[in-house]
C-alpha cells in the first residue's frame, strides 16, 4: 500500500480530530442549556413555594413581616389544625363543593366537547367556518358578569351547583372542543367507514370506537380543566356566593380582615388547597404534553 505524504496525513488527522470535537462541544452546550433551564424553572416555581411554606410555619406576628427567613418557632402543625377548625370546619364543606363542581363539569365537558369536536372535524360544509368562528369567539370574548347573573337568576339557577357547573362548562368548552378536534386528525376516516359498513350505528360508532381512542387528549383535558375549575376564584365569587356555597379558593377570606390579616393561617390555607392540583400535575405531566401536541403534524 502506498503511504500518504506526511503533510497530507497530518492534515487529515487534524480534520478528523476537529470533526470528533464538534459532537462533544454540542453535547457540552446542550448540557449547560438544559442545566440552565432546570435552574431557571426551580427559581421561578421553587421560590414562591418556599415563601408560602416558610410563612405558613410561622407565628402570626412573625409572618406579618412577609420575608423569606426560616421561622424561629416552627408551628406548621398548629396552623393546620387552626385552619381546619376555622368557621366550624368550613374547609371540608368547601372541599366537597369544589370537588363535586369539578367532577360534574369535567364529565359534561368530555361528553359535549368530544361530540362537538368529532362532528366539526368529520363534517365540513357551509356552516363549518361559522362554527369555527363561534368556538374561537368563545376563547376571545370575555364573559359578561351582570348579564350572566341576570340569566341565572331568571331561570332559578343562581347560587346553585347546577348553575355554577353550567357556567364552568360554558367557559371551558371552546378550549376543550379545539383540543378534541385537533386530536381527531390522528384518527383516519376509513375507520368510520369500515364500522358503518359493518352495520355500526352513528352513536355506537362514537361511543365504542372513537371515544376510547381519545384517551390521551381526554387525560389532558381532565387535568387542565380540573386545575382551572378547582383554582377558580372570580366565577365562584360572583355566581356561587354564600357561606353554604363556600369553595376552597373563597376560604382564603376567613383569615383576611381590614385591620389584622393572619398571614400564617392564610399561607397555610394556600398550602393545603395547592396540594391536590400539584399531585395531579406531577403524575399526569407526560399525558398533558402528549395530548396537547397530538394531531399537530396532521
Amino acid at each position: 500500500m502506498s503511504k500518504l505524504p506526511e503533510g497530507l496525513a497530518s492534515k487529515e488527522m487534524t480534520t478528523s480530530f476537529q470533526r470528533s470535537r464538534v459532537p462533544k462541544i454540542k453535547q457540552v452546550k446542550k448540557f449547560f442549556v438544559e442545566l440552565f433551564a432546570v435552574l431557571l424553572t426551580v427559581i421561578i416555581f421553587g421560590i414562591p413555594l418556599y415563601f408560602v411554606f416558610v410563612n405558613a410555619a410561622k407565628t402570626t406576628k412573625e409572618s406579618s413581616l412577609l420575608n423569606m427567613a426560616w421561622p424561629t418557632e416552627f408551628q406548621l402543625g398548629e396552623n393546620i389544625k387552626e385552619v381546619i377548625a376555622a368557621e366550624n370546619g368550613m374547609i371540608f364543606r368547601a372541599f366537597m363543593n369544589s370537588t363535586l363542581i369539578t367532577i360534574f363539569s369535567i364529565i359534561i365537558l368530555i361528553i359535549c366537547g368530544a361530540m362537538t369536536g368529532y362532528v366539526m372535524h368529520r363534517r365540513t360544509g357551509k356552516l363549518s367556518p361559522f362554527l369555527n368562528f363561534l368556538v374561537l369567539a368563545g376563547l376571545i370574548i370575555p364573559p359578561a358578569i351582570v348579564p350572566t347573573i341576570w340569566v341565572l337568576n331568571g331561570i332559578g339557577l343562581f347560587k346553585t351547583m347546577i348553575g355554577i357547573v353550567l357556567v364552568q362548562v360554558a367557559l371551558r368548552l371552546p378550549f376543550t372542543v379545539l383540543l378534541y378536534r385537533g386530536f381527531m386528525a390522528t384518527i383516519p376516516k376509513q375507520l368510520d367507514e369500515a364500522a358503518l359498513i359493518d352495520g355500526c350505528g352513528r352513536l355506537k360508532l362514537f361511543t365504542s370506537i372513537i371515544l376510547p381512542l381519545l384517551k390521551p387528549v381526554t387525560a389532558t383535558i381532565i387535568v387542565l380543566n380540573s386545575v382551572q375549575i378547582y383554582n377558580d376564584f372570580v366565577n365562584f365569587l360572583y355566581f356561587f356566593p354564600g357561606a353554604k356555597n363556600a369553595t376552597l379558593q373563597l376560604t382564603l377570606y376567613n383569615f383576611m380582615s381590614l385591620f389584622n390579616t393572619k398571614w400564617n393561617l392564610l399561607f397555610t390555607n394556600v398550602l393545603l388547597i395547592s396540594i391536590p392540583p400539584l399531585i395531579l400535575f406531577i403524575f399526569f405531566s407526560k399525558r398533558i404534553i402528549a395530548g396537547m401536541v397530538a394531531g399537530a403534524i396532521k
